[in-house]
């Protein structure tokens, strides 16, 4: 399995479409094998080629803090599960995911360019 989260610098980037970068984790035995970082593409998450790069590298899950409709749609259609309302360190998220600590708030962003309060995510 293999697990993306927005990021900048070590931390959860909280709108998925503006991230400097993806971390990817690939995941082994419900532990943490590695890690890779991927650049974001020019553009907003929703109307760039972010969600196949990611799913031809085989992720299935998408840590977010925020997104809009639009990229939320992106990505599942293309197989990927998402979890908003995340944030903090992004190899802490990932290890409370895999102990099955992390829940999909269900928030999205309705004001593309505004700026959303940041959700903790629901452990």
């Amino acid at each position: 399995m293999k697990i993306a989260v927005p990021t900048r610098g070590e931390q959860v980037d909280d709108h998925f479409g503006h991230c400097q970068a993806y971390t990817v984790f690939t995941v082994s035995d419900n532990k943490i094998e590695k890690s890779e970082t991927v650049p974001s593409p020019q553009g907003c998450g929703c109307k760039s080629n972010i969600a196949s790069v990611l799913k031809q590298m085989g992720v299935t899950v998408m840590l977010a803090g925020n997104m809009g409709t639009g990229a939320l749609n992106v990505l599942n259609r293309q197989g990927i599960n998402v979890y908003r309302g995340c944030s903090g360190d992004v190899r802490q998220l990932a290890d409370a995911f895999l102990q099955g600590n992390i829940n999909d708030s269900g928030e999205g962003c309705h004001h593309h360019n505004g700026h959303d309060e940041g959700h903790q995510c629901n452990h």
